[in-house]
């Protein structure tokens, strides 16, 4: 399928300088929701309600064990929610009071929140200007004595570069924890995100790639790992049974069994089963709408291919993907647009008339919570409470993440790969890209390549 951009339409002054909007002023944008929902979803749910079995577990047996098998791993459990999930699985990899996680700080709160319920603290690294995710290279430093866990989280969709991640960790005797709450099926060379490190944790909320209303999932190999997840806060699965279910018989750990029906945590993170009943539903399409997702957003990228200013966020590896490309992201290159910032280009770009957002999620290093919060009120910040080394960190510290509001933009996160509503986009982005390259020419100031033609256009079945 070969699409191109409007030509004409990039020819024109800006809208934000008076000139007509690149974009049409009827443009549907109802080709952008998600969940898609059919009548077998409505059909699961009102099973769930009208059995009055909402608080029961076999139809979230059935759905984890289908997304074990789709996922590649041994074992899966279902939680209430991905923070929960998250917090089951540092509680199982040893986190507790005195110790440390490392976590990038540029990611959902979640991804390092729950260390400090736990009396933990967090040691946030530096993010990768190009994958937006955790920087190799700014881990192996970080490690102490208390270090228990690494967390990794493919951000937005792009897959982490776990290789050298899983060496250090296991160099240093190191628990890796994938957040993949933003990468549902995505693959890091062949292999699919959550399958790689010791356990993994994800979000399945409404607005997620694979989206069953309000849920979590931990998935891992590793039994021990499971059977500490359960424990932590699935009290009537351990192995003692309840009044409205029957044991499961799963813990065999002997550290554990004794505490068979009261969860560890104190906490109860069982997933209603209308959402399981939705999550095997939906897994059942899954793969097939993520190919549809993909296929949709590679042509969006391959349309603005060689534009200058902007970079798609996706791996360059063939092997390596994107999964169905959550919270989508523009990669931005300043020097080659007249100087002009992300938010300056994201004004622009707003005023042909898709509304859009400089930057991500917040640098977390920077928030009161992790350098003030006293949670279990000692009179102490949590994150030095405990008697572990004081790891906070200031303005100034990580270079990359605290620049992502002029990195990164947001872009449509495209379920179709449907050319009548990818190319006005990509035409508005690349009109006002265009325009400021061809004023950083005139000034001199251009340190990119500016395309002859103004575009390049590309087969965008070629990805």
């Amino acid at each position: 399928m070969n699409t191109v951009l409007d030509k004409q339409a990039i020819s024109q002054p800006l809208a934000i300088n008076g000139g007509p909007k690149a974009m049409p002023q009827d443009y549907d944008w109802s080709h952008l929701n998600w969940p898609i929902i059919t009548d077998e979803d409505e059909q699961a749910v009102l099973e769930v309600l009208r059995s009055r079995s909402m608080s029961a577990t076999d139809i979230t047996k059935l759905f984890e064990a289908e997304f074990a098998q789709w996922i590649g791993a041994e074992y899966a459990l279902a939680c209430c929610n991905g923070t929960a999930a998250l917090l089951e699985a540092m509680w199982a990899c040893g986190v507790g009071a005195g110790d440390e996680i490392i976590c990038p700080s540029v990611t959902y709160w979640a991804s390092a929140a729950p260390a400090l319920q736990l009396g933990a603290a967090v040691n946030f690294a530096d993010i990768s200007p190009k994958s937006l995710c955790i920087d190799p290279n700014d881990i192996e430093h970080r490690i102490g004595p208390r270090t228990k866990a690494i967390v990794v989280v493919h951000y937005c969709g792009h897959p982490c570069d776990m290789d050298p991640i899983m060496d250090i960790a296991r160099r240093h005797n190191v628990k890796v924890i994938e957040d993949v709450s933003h990468a549902h099926g995505a693959l890091y060379k062949g292999r699919k995100c959550g399958t790689i490190g010791d356990i993994a944790a994800m979000s399945l909320m409404t607005g997620k790639g694979f989206a069953i209303g309000e849920g979590g999932m931990l998935v891992t190999n590793n039994r021990s790992l499971y059977e500490h997840a359960i424990a932590y806060g699935h009290y009537e699965r351990t192995g003692a049974a309840s009044r409205f279910n029957p044991a499961d018989k799963q813990i065999t750990d002997d550290g554990l069994s004794r505490f068979c029906g009261l969860p560890i945590g104190g906490v109860k993170h069982r997933l209603i089963q209308t959402a399981s009943a939705m999550g095997r539903v939906q897994l059942k399409h899954f793969d097939a709408r993520m190919r549809e997702i993909q296929a949709a957003m590679n042509t969006f990228w391959d349309l603005l291919e060689g534009v200058p200013g902007i970079r798609a966020h996706r791996p360059a590896d063939k092997g390596t993907t994107m999964g169905c490309w959550y919270y989508a992201r523009g990669l931005f290159a300043q020097s080659e647009l007249d100087e002009i910032d992300c938010a300056k280009f994201c004004e622009a770009v707003s005023a042909e008339g898709y509304k859009m957002l400089p930057g991500a999620n917040k640098p977390l290093h920077l928030h009161p919570v992790f350098h003030e919060a006293d949670i279990f009120r000692q009179g102490k910040p949590t994150m030095v409470a405990f008697g572990q080394r004081d790891v906070r960190q200031g303005p100034g510290s990580l270079p990359v993440a605290e620049s992502i509001n002029n990195i990164a933009f947001d872009v449509p996160w495209f379920k179709h790969n449907n050319p009548a509503a990818i190319v006005p986009v990509a035409t508005a982005l690349a009109k006002v890209a265009m325009h400021f390259a061809r004023q950083a020419r005139k000034a001199g100031t251009h340190k990119g390549t500016l395309p002859v033609a103004g575009v390049v256009t590309r087969d965008s079945a070629s990805r």
